[in-house]
């Protein structure tokens, strides 16, 4: 067993990912074992006081035009860990009034039990529509859980869209602050990437958003750079990696590009798994057949799972007697215990006291999400 001084580390070790990937417990409405809330440790009080907060995963994102009732209404028979609906580029210019009032009602009558999390794409902030769309969209008794931002180019986006929110709630406040996920679709937005993360979270703490994520919007990057759309996605190595260094830089998620042919399935594993190599948490997905695919690339594989259970035992070990053992099935593996592995047990080791979350989100938490140092939400009973 850890000692006391050894389980508060390791919370202190969360407590970043915590805080900036996590909210209050979503509405009955969107109840799901997607959304899954971590309570503190050894049955002490939930992180908030008050019912706990929910981690989101989004491995897979599905698009749903806002001006499609029909296809709307289909997500009530989809099981998918984002659904967005859609303002911006899945509805046409004359469909713009027709897709926000649309979504309004759909959030008000639709139920979701299997949509871990329900988001409304907004058009960009200099296009002019993007206030438009949410004076209807906030009208809604239920709101969405989470705000998606296209075409961030710069602080003063998310700055228009603080004083927007504030203004649109003065009278009548969220009883829990909208996630926020962000779309980085242009040189500028790639270059100024990192401060507008930085200020993001800055507003999050009096804003009534939390910023979690950062989408990368792959087509019109290229075509903002001039550069030709490639199955291989050669041309977008660099920006990929860059939206992932910052993303994770400031602990937020990093959703990856879609793959446009949604009948290729075979091509679309190949590049899912190649993004979740690379350190995304998930992919955007554009037909209902792409999300198994990509949600089961998103997620650690059996191997992935025996390897971080077995990193316990031999992190156990080496506490015990101070020497590295081969591991049982392959004696030419030899255990490193360096630094990143040992934060690698004791972060799974913490996070089994913590909840009974299931073996896929332990490790989403380990190996997608490196813990910050500095924040603490739980206090060890």
């Amino acid at each position: 067993m850890l000692s006391k001084l050894q389980l508060t580390t390791a919370v202190q070790m969360l407590n970043s990912f915590l805080r900036l990937c996590t909210r209050q417990a979503p509405s009955p409405r969107f109840n799901t074992t997607h959304s899954l809330v971590i309570r503190g440790f050894m049955g002490g009080q939930t992180t908030n006081g008050e019912g706990g907060q929910s981690f989101t995963p989004r491995r897979a994102v599905l698009y749903v035009p806002g001006s499609d009732e029909r296809k709307l209404a289909k997500l009530a028979g989809l099981t998918v860990d984002c659904a967005v609906m859609d303002c911006e580029d899945g509805v046409a210019a004359n469909r713009k009034d027709v897709a926000r009032q649309t979504i309004r009602k759909t959030l008000d009558s639709l139920h979701l039990p299997t949509v871990g999390d329900v988001a409304v794409r907004i058009n960009a902030v200099d296009c002019g529509l993007a206030g438009e769309d949410l004076d209807e969209i906030l009208k809604a008794e239920r709101l969405p859980d989470t705000l998606m931002l296209p075409k961030v180019e710069s602080v003063q986006h998310i700055q228009w869209l603080t004083e927007k929110l504030q203004h649109n709630f003065a009278t009548k406040p969220p009883p829990n602050p909208l996630k926020l996920v962000i779309f980085v679709e242009s040189a500028m937005g790639l270059l100024r990437l990192a401060n507008i993360c930085e200020e993001g979270q800055r507003l999050s703490q009096t804003a009534p958003f939390t910023l979690e994520g950062v989408v990368f919007g792959s087509d019109d990057f290229c075509a903002d750079i001039g550069a030709t759309r490639t199955p291989e996605a050669a041309e977008l190595l660099y920006a990929r990696q860059k939206v992932i260094t910052v993303a994770k830089a400031y602990r937020l998620q990093a959703i990856d590009l879609v793959h446009i042919d949604f009948k290729d399935l075979e091509s679309l594993e190949k590049q899912s798994l190649e993004g979740a190599r690379m350190g995304f948490t998930g992919k955007q997905v554009i037909h209902p057949t792409q999300i198994p695919v990509v949600q089961k690339a998103f997620s650690p594989s059996p191997e992935k799972m025996e390897w971080a259970k077995a990193l316990i035992e031999a992190f156990e070990d080496h506490q015990h007697s101070g020497k590295v053992r081969t591991h049982k099935d392959n004696p030419t593996f030899l255990y490193r215990v360096s630094k990143l592995h040992l934060s690698s047990a004791k972060r799974f080791k913490i996070i089994r006291y913590l909840s009974n979350l299931p073996d896929y989100i332990l490790l989403f938490f380990i190996f997608v999400f490196p813990p910050h140092r500095e924040r603490l939400h739980f206090e060890i009973a």
